[in-house]
């Protein structure tokens, strides 16, 4: 086996939500029941994978220095000819050394970023924003969102890989030529009857190996809707038997599956992960007497549990199935590369200046103190991490916008630092002067084939102040 062990894991939900109902309403179809996850016009498959990832580095910050690789999978790269790898990168304020590469191109590259890692004891992330003719199997039974998971020291496991085992088949079961905005696949039961026994054959194959006569906890997740249920069908008495949480998610849906059973799991319990997709890919875990403490911040029920509503024109105006009427403004120019370079650190990982003399914080960095004027005396200092409060804000519905109205406001952050900020995933009803928020990688706009990639505040969810408010009172956080 891997001579590292799984430490880290968290996944990302983008906050949206689409009525399935409301789809099948529209369209005068039937598009199932519940609500779909749905990544905002600002987020992409690259600015979720800095979301999940950042997440684990907060758990886990002597890892920034050390990590050895960041794999990133996706099936929707927001560039295909440049490494998507190399901004979530510059976004975690990882090491020039640390080596970043994109894994691209089918819900398989999951498993391939997952194996990476494994072996050189860095991140395996991986991320997807599913899009579908409107209708589609894909568009209603898609998912979008992101998983990030972290190996190192053995010691430090809250789950130990057990075994892993593959197959591989050739199935024309899906796909989509390059250019495409959408796939196509064949019916169902074709994909069922390709994949079901190679399922069955890699799921004994890998528990003979570990020597477990069943699994705790079986999660299985596949393109192919139909395949699961049949599997779930056939893998009974487990304590739990599971699909993708949200849907297909390509690249993310193994990654998701499992970050949803670490979870649940108690130490000792074994996880066995089936992803179905050209051939089947099992991934056998058990779990240690560390997840119990070392879970994710945020589970992905909790996640799931809370969203905001987007009706279905907004969502098919954000994937570019239907061409509204921008405002009446100028578009932006396209970011051009040589500035963009030479701010690199503040425009990817938020780095501003701290004076050395009065610790004055300054956004944008700075070489000359605004406060006690003295010069080339600072320190570095990122701020991605960090939270703030709302000092004012205004809603500009003229300025340029993919989903106007515009929100901006101007953020206090905690320990010192001042900027004014787009503010994501909020109505402006629901802000207000003392909002606490947070700070989200997200993409400006897109002018001319290139992505504008910068920060945006975003409101913390009241459990969150609430426990903020707790470290305060008990003198954890100052």
């Amino acid at each position: 086996m891997n001579a590292h062990a799984l430490i880290g894991y968290a996944a990302y939900l983008p906050r949206h939500r689409l009525r399935r109902d409301e789809v099948g309403a529209a369209l005068r179809t039937s598009a199932g029941r519940g609500e779909r996850v749905v990544a905002a016009f600002d987020e992409d498959s690259t600015t979720m994978a800095v979301e999940a990832a950042g997440a684990v580095l907060a758990a886990h910050p002597e890892r920034t220095a050390t990590a050895g690789a960041i794999y990133f999978a996706t099936t929707s790269p927001a560039y295909f000819d440049k490494t998507n790898a190399a901004a979530v990168h510059a976004a975690l304020g990882l090491p020039a050394a640390t080596f970043a590469a994109d894994l691209a191109g089918s819900a398989r590259s999951g498993i391939a970023a997952w194996r990476a890692a494994a072996a050189s004891g860095g991140f395996a992330v991986a991320a997807d924003v599913r899009t579908g003719r409107p209708g589609s199997g894909d568009e209603t039974g898609g998912g979008d969102g992101a998983a990030a998971f972290l190996f190192g020291d053995p010691d430090l496991a809250i789950a130990d890989v057990l075994a892993e085992a593959s197959e591989t088949v050739e199935v024309l079961d899906r796909w989509r030529a390059p250019g495409a905005s959408a796939g196509g696949q064949w019916e169902e039961r074709f994909g069922q009857h390709a994949y079901l026994p190679v399922l069955t054959r890699t799921a004994a194959s890998v528990l003979r190996e570990a020597g477990v006569g069943r699994a705790d906890h079986v999660v299985v997740v596949s393109p192919n809707a139909g395949v699961i249920k049949q599997a779930m069908k056939a893998i009974v008495g487990r304590r739990t038997t599971t699909g993708p949480p949200i849907g297909h998610a390509g690249a993310a849906d193994a990654g998701l599956g499992l970050a949803d059973a670490l979870d649940r799991a108690s130490a000792g319990e074994t996880i066995l992960v089936l992803s179905v997709a050209d051939g089947c890919d099992a991934v056998l875990l058990r779990a240690t007497d560390r997840l119990p403490r070392m879970r994710q911040s945020h589970p992905v029920a909790e996640q799931l549990a809370t969203g905001v509503a987007v009706s279905y024109p907004t969502y098919l105006s954000w994937r570019g199935w239907l061409d509204r009427e921008p405002p009446r403004r100028p578009e932006p120019d396209r970011p051009a590369a040589p500035p963009s370079a030479r701010a690199a650190d503040w425009k990817f990982s938020f780095t501003g200046s701290r004076c050395r003399s009065c610790g004055f914080v300054h956004l944008p960095p700075s070489r000359v103190c605004k406060k006690c004027r003295s010069a080339d005396d600072m320190d570095s200092r990122s701020l991605a991490t960090a939270t703030g409060t709302v000092a004012t804000y205004t809603v500009d519905r003229l300025a340029y916008s993919p989903s106007p109205p515009l929100i901006d406001a101007v953020v206090d952050f905690d320990g010192g630092g001042r900027y004014t900020l787009e503010v994501a995933d909020t109505e402006p009803d629901a802000l207000a002067v003392g909002t606490r928020v947070a700070l989200t990688f997200r993409r400006l706009f897109t002018s001319g084939g290139v992505h504008n990639y910068f920060w945006k505040a975003r409101v913390l969810e009241q459990a969150t102040v609430d426990r903020e408010a707790e470290l305060v009172a008990t003198g954890e956080k100052a």
